[in-house]
C-alpha cells in the first residue's frame, strides 16, 4: 500500500473508557501497517478511511454521535472520504436501525470488534497484541481501564446492556501495562472502570481487589500520581481509603457517582443504597482521608422526584459541600428498567430548571472550596502553555473535567513537569498561582 492509502482517522466520542478503546484500535492498526491519526483537527483534510468510535450513554451523547456520523457520511458521498466505518456503544445497540438510516457507512461494528475492524481493512488475519495502546493524551498522563461492563443494572442506565457483565482484568496484566507506560514517560495514571468498587470480585473469588491493585501500583517506578474514577457507593471497598491515606502518590481524590439522596428516588433508581448509608460512607471517607476531594455526579428529574425530593437533594449538596460535582437531567433510555416500569413524568422544562438550580448552588460551593486554597502551597503538574499562563492541575483535578491552575510565567516550565506553586487568587473553576522560587 502507498502511505496515502495507509492513513486512517479514528474519531472518538464519549468517555475516557471509549478513548482507551480507540487507543487499542490504533495500536492494532499501526501494527498492521496503517498510519492512524486521532481526532483530526477541525478543517483538516480527512484521511481516506475514517473509523468513528461512538457513544450511546444518554440522549445528548447519542445525538452527537449521529451528527458526527452524518457529517462523515456527507464526506463519503462527496468523495472526500473513501471508506467509513462505525463502532462503539451506539453501534453496539442500534446498528440495524442505523444501517437502514445511514447507508453511506461501509460497515457497522460493536463496541469490542477491534479485530473485525482491522481484519476488514487489512484483508486477512491481523496481528494482535494483548493490550498495546497508542496514547492520545498528553504524554505525561494516561487512562488505565481495569475492567469492562457492569453488574449493577441501575434503573436508568443502559451501560450493562451495551458492555455486558462486569469483567475485571488481572492485577498482573494491569501492573505490566502501567509499568510499560511509566517507562515511556507517563507519570499520572487515571484509573477507570464503570464500577471500580467491584474490581476483582469476579476473578478473585468475590474478593475486592482494588486496594491491593492500587497499593502495588504505587510501588512502580515513575508513577507520580494515581487517581480513581467511577467508584460505586454500595459495597464500597473502604480499605482503598487506607491506601490513599498511606501512599503519597495515590491522589486524595475519589470520583464516586451518588445520583441522589432521597430514599424513594434511590430505591426507584435501584442503587442498592439509601440516604443514611450514603452519608455514613462519605463521613467515613473524610475521616480516613483528611483533605480528600470528592467528585460526584447527581441526577435530577428521575421518575418520582417531586419538589420535596429535589429540595432534599439541594440540602444534601449544601451539607456535603462536594469539592467537585457534575449533574445531568434524567433521559429515558431504551430497554432500561426505568423505561419499562416508570413513566418519564417530570417535564423537561422542570428538569432543566432543577439542573440549573443545583449547579448554581454547586458553583458557590466550588468557589468557596477554591478560595480556601488561597495562600497555600500546592504541587501541580503542567499540562500546556497558553498565551498568558502555564496551565496545570493539582492532585484533586482530573483532566478535562476538573478545575485548572493558571500558573504565572515567572520562569520556564514544560508540560509534564511537577512544580510547587503558591495560590494567589481563586475563581469558581480556576486557581491563579505563582511558581515557588
Amino acid at each position: 500500500m502507498t502511505s496515502s492509502r495507509n492513513r486512517i482517522d479514528v474519531v472518538t466520542l464519549g468517555c475516557s473508557k471509549n478513548l482507551v478503546d480507540s487507543e487499542r484500535l490504533m495500536a492494532m492498526l499501526r501494527r498492521n501497517g496503517f498510519n492512524p491519526r486521532h481526532d483530526p483537527p477541525e478543517g483538516s483534510v480527512p484521511a481516506p478511511v475514517v473509523v468513528i468510535n461512538t457513544c450511546g450513554f444518554i440522549g445528548d451523547a447519542k445525538e452527537e454521535s449521529v451528527n458526527t456520523i452524518l457529517e462523515y457520511a456527507q464526506a463519503r458521498t462527496s468523495g472526500r472520504v473513501k471508506h467509513l466505518y462505525v463502532m462503539g456503544c451506539l453501534s453496539e445497540r442500534y446498528r440495524d436501525e442505523l444501517r437502514a438510516e445511514i447507508p453511506e457507512v461501509d460497515e457497522w461494528y460493536g463496541k469490542f470488534d477491534w479485530n473485525a475492524v482491522v481484519g476488514k481493512l487489512h484483508g486477512d488475519n491481523p496481528a494482535v497484541t494483548p493490550y498495546e495502546r497508542i496514547i492520545t493524551t498528553p504524554s505525561h498522563h494516561a487512562y488505565v481501564k481495569i475492567a469492562e461492563g457492569c453488574n449493577r443494572f441501575c434503573a436508568f442506565c443502559a451501560i450493562p446492556l451495551i458492555t455486558g457483565r462486569f469483567k475485571s482484568r488481572p492485577v498482573e496484566e494491569i501492573l505490566r501495562e502501567v509499568g510499560e507506560l511509566a517507562e515511556r514517560g507517563v507519570k499520572e495514571f487515571n484509573i477507570i472502570a464503570q464500577d471500580l468498587s467491584s474490581y476483582g470480585t469476579d476473578i478473585y473469588d468475590g474478593r475486592m481487589a482494588l486496594p491491593e491493585l492500587i497499593d502495588r501500583m504505587a510501588d512502580l517506578p515513575g508513577v507520580e500520581w494515581i487517581r480513581l474514577h467511577y467508584a460505586y457507593p454500595a459495597q464500597f471497598p473502604m480499605e482503598i481509603a487506607d491506601v490513599m491515606a498511606r501512599r503519597s502518590n495515590v491522589c486524595t481524590y475519589l470520583d464516586i457517582a451518588l445520583q441522589h439522596i432521597n430514599d424513594k428516588v434511590l430505591a426507584n433508581m435501584r442503587r442498592h443504597i439509601d440516604g443514611k448509608a450514603t452519608r455514613a460512607l462519605l463521613a467515613e471517607l473524610r475521616r480516613r482521608v483528611p483533605g480528600i476531594h470528592l467528585r460526584t455526579t447527581l441526577m435530577v428529574g428521575f421518575p418520582g422526584e417531586g419538589e420535596a425530593e429535589f429540595e432534599e437533594l439541594l440540602d444534601f449538596v449544601r451539607e456535603q459541600r462536594f469539592e467537585r460535582m457534575g449533574a445531568f437531567a434524567y433521559c429515558e433510555e431504551d430497554d432500561t428498567y426505568a423505561a419499562l416500569h416508570f413513566e418519564d413524568s417530570v417535564p423537561q422544562q422542570v428538569k432543566e430548571e432543577r439542573l440549573a438550580r443545583l449547579m448554581a448552588v454547586q458553583e458557590e460551593i466550588a468557589l468557596e472550596s477554591n478560595a480556601s486554597k488561597v495562600g497555600r502551597t500546592l504541587r501541580v503538574v503542567i499540562d500546556r502553555e497558553d498565551a498568558d499562563y502555564y496551565v496545570g492541575r493539582t492532585e484533586w483535578d482530573s483532566p478535562e473535567v476538573d478545575p485548572e491552575v493558571l500558573v504565572k510565567k515567572t520562569c520556564r516550565l514544560s508540560p509534564g513537569e511537577f512544580i510547587e506553586v503558591t495560590v494567589e487568587e481563586a475563581l469558581p473553576f480556576e486557581l491563579i498561582a505563582v511558581p515557588n522560587a
